[in-house]
């Protein structure tokens, strides 16, 4: 989450009038993430959270992520739910920006993570991708293997030669060892962002995932190494064994991986670390200075990559 176009309180007073959940109180900038601008509102009826979409989510498929997210709230997967206008209608425009406003998720993320938080995130994510397999209509993943060349080409010339220079050949060798979908590997809608930051947890229990604007159709096997690669390492690239393997038997206890997610488990460790170094660095480049949004530090991925490129694990 984070602030690229900001929103008055006349804009959002007028805004609200289109919905049925009270009067403005109070609003403020959400800063943390890198995607689109989100506000958390406060109205006579509850909390909320306004999200304007910016420019790397395609418009024609917000309502995918919408009824995504409706999908697995009436599954019993606790996450946002899309909140419609008196006319019915779930996105708006709001400062020429598509928009909508989701309930609000009770909790927060966790400030120390343990490997029992990681068993239990393992369970949660995978009832989510056995529930996922339901979901019937399939949409891209835009930052997939396919697009970590451009990523990388739009990066040279920017002051980051070495780095470039060392990613570059490992790069093209996960690229060409990427299986394709008829590898006969689960898939479904995964998250593909599954960060801290995007995990809810109460009373030390997970109350809820947020944040669906990167899901997509994909090898759940992936989902589960980006998930992997963001809980269980230190910003240093120290590997979080004990983590790692509650995160994996977590998981296991619902959704046993088969032998060929197993073969392609490494690889995806390897790709998850590029995707995340790659955007991150992207970034870092190309994010305006007069957005409300701190662009995140890409090295840590860098060191995550190195790890299981030594370690083969």
């Amino acid at each position: 989450m984070a602030v690229y176009t900001n929103v008055t309180d006349h804009e959002l007073i007028t805004c609200l009038q289109n919905y049925n959940i009270g009067q403005l109180v109070r609003f403020k900038g959400i800063a943390q993430g890198v995607e689109n601008s989100n506000f958390l509102i406060e109205t006579t009826k509850g909390k909320y959270i306004l999200t304007l979409y910016e420019k790397r989510i395609k418009k024609e498929e917000l309502p995918w992520y919408l009824d995504l997210m409706l999908y697995f709230a009436s599954h019993h997967i606790a996450c946002p739910l899309p909140v419609s206008t008196r006319d019915g209608n779930f996105l708006i425009t709001l400062n020429k920006r598509p928009a909508a406003i989701v309930t609000f998720l009770q909790g927060s993320e966790l400030s120390v993570i343990e490997p029992e938080h990681c068993y239990a995130l393992g369970v949660a994510m995978a009832k989510l991708h056995k529930v996922s397999q339901g979901f019937h209509h399939d949409k891209k993943n835009h930052v997939g293997p396919d697009s970590w060349n451009e990523l990388l080409e739009k990066s040279v010339y920017c002051g980051y030669d070495n780095l470039i220079q060392e990613i570059n050949p490992i790069l093209h060798k996960v690229v060409d060892s990427w299986p394709k979908p008829q590898k006969n590997l689960p898939t479904g809608q995964i998250h593909a962002d599954l960060f801290p930051d995007n995990v809810f947890f109460q009373d030390n229990q997970i109350s809820g995932f947020i944040d669906f604007y990167f899901a997509c159709t994909d090898f759940l096997a992936y989902d589960l190494a980006i998930t992997l690669n963001a809980w269980c390492f230190t910003e240093t690239g120290v590997y979080l064994s004990e983590h790692a393997d509650a995160l994996m038997a977590g998981y296991q206890f619902v959704r046993l991986l088969t032998d060929k997610e197993k073969e392609y488990f490494l690889l995806f460790k390897m790709g998850a670390a590029l995707r995340f170094l790659l955007t991150r660095l992207h970034d870092l480049i190309y994010t305006s200075p007069m957005a409300l949004v701190t662009p995140k530090d890409p090295i840590p991925y860098l060191y995550r990559l190195r790890y299981f490129q030594q370690n083969k694990v």
